[in-house]
């Protein structure tokens, strides 16, 4: 019983070791998520495009990682992250020139999710509200 007792208290009681939290310069951090991305390492750049925001969020480099990451994570399939994001960045971003496209990669994020068309039509009008905002509002968009 001592025994237990005491090899709980050994793992138990252990400190995961701290990362050092190292500020780097915005270009830096966004331009090695852009290398990520080049390189197909989405994840790493997704991770990179965060810090960005996190360390620079005032930067119009964090503009630019905002959207970027929301590309990365539609990549990686992860659609619900980049429909948050995307929609993060329509809200805070309404005039910037790439909202054409955060409109597009939403729609596309909805579509990619229809898995049946037997099955609930919801993600399908999301889908389809996406696309028709984007063709609302930025009518002479190439991605309208």
């Amino acid at each position: 019983m001592a025994l237990v007792v005491a090899t709980s208290c050994v793992f138990g009681c252990t400190k995961t070791p701290e990362v050092e939290y190292t500020e780097r310069p915005v270009q830096e951090l966004y331009n090695q998520a852009i290398d990520h991305v080049t390189e197909k390492d989405y994840e790493s750049a997704t991770d990179l495009f965060l810090e960005v925001e996190r360390q620079h969020p005032y930067s119009i480099w964090a503009i630019k990682a905002q959207l970027m990451g929301s590309y990365a994570y539609y990549v990686r399939g992860q659609y619900d992250d980049a429909i948050l994001g995307l929609e993060r960045f329509i809200q805070l971003h309404p005039g910037n020139r790439d909202i054409a496209y955060a409109y597009y990669l939403k729609g596309l994020s909805y579509y990619e999710q229809i898995t049946d068309v037997g099955r609930d039509q919801r993600i399908t009008e999301l889908a389809l509200t996406s696309f028709k905002d984007l063709i609302q509002r930025f009518p002479n968009s190439k991605y309208a």
